[in-house]
């Protein structure tokens, strides 16, 4: 009869032996499921981004998206703030989180596209790339289709409210002083910017968590995949 202490052994050993089968890297993995795996993956962090941002309160509701007055023209409203005077600019930053909030589900469509068109040698890149290698690609491949869908979205969401004009006359003077960035002297264009920040910010959290906890990936490829990295 075998003494526990052999039995224990040879249990850890087997052990071992087993987790060393089924432990995968990703030279193990087909080019046709790294690929897999990152499409599902990309695409659950880009459906999760646009609901979460997409809804009444998505952006104004998050801190780390929410849209404020740029540049100086925020520092003048925080002081406007402190004085009591916050109303108007109160307004006016309520309007633009709903505009971007307006115009974000528009991505979806686009972004599923661009993982669609994902290449195996884009696959490759991603894989070897940094740990935002796959939102970075979203976004080289679907930034400016976005944009173009936010922009007459942003336009009409401002333009109702009435508050369009009163911003982009005194940002534009702002601009001109230098003390705004002539990029943001344009409500509709300094609002887009900001959405397709706040969008590819949150997809950006989507792949880091999936990449430090694979489980929590939607497909059984993408946790293979993710689990391999």
């Amino acid at each position: 009869m075998l003494r526990p202490s052999v039995v224990f052994a040879g249990l850890c050993a087997g052990l071992l032996l087993s987790t060393n089968v089924f432990a995968l890297s990703l030279s193990d993995l087909s080019q046709s499921d790294a690929t897999g795996g990152l499409k599902d993956a990309l695409t659950q962090g880009a459906q999760i981004a646009v609901k979460e941002l997409g809804v009444p309160g998505g952006f104004s509701n998050n801190k780390d998206v929410r849209i404020e007055l740029p540049g100086s023209l925020g520092k003048v409203a925080k002081k406007m703030k402190q004085f009591g005077m916050g109303a108007q600019v109160d307004q006016l930053e309520a309007s633009m989180n709903q505009a971007a909030e307006a115009a974000v589900p528009q991505a979806q469509a686009l972004l599923v596209d661009a993982v669609k068109k994902m290449s195996v040698a884009d696959a490759k890149g991603i894989l070897s790339g940094g740990n935002d290698s796959a939102t970075q690609y979203l976004s080289k491949t679907s930034r400016e289709q976005i944009r173009a869908k936010f922009l007459p979205i942003v336009k009409q969401a401002t333009d109702k409210v009435g508050v369009a004009q009163k911003y982009n006359s005194f940002a534009g003077q702002a601009a001109a002083l230098g003390v705004v960035d002539s990029k943001d002297a344009n409500i509709e264009g300094y609002v887009t910017e900001q959405a397709l920040n706040g969008l590819f910010k949150m997809i950006g959290e989507q792949e880091e968590s999936i990449r430090k906890n694979p489980a929590e990936a939607a497909t059984s490829l993408a946790k293979k995949v993710f689990g391999a990295m």
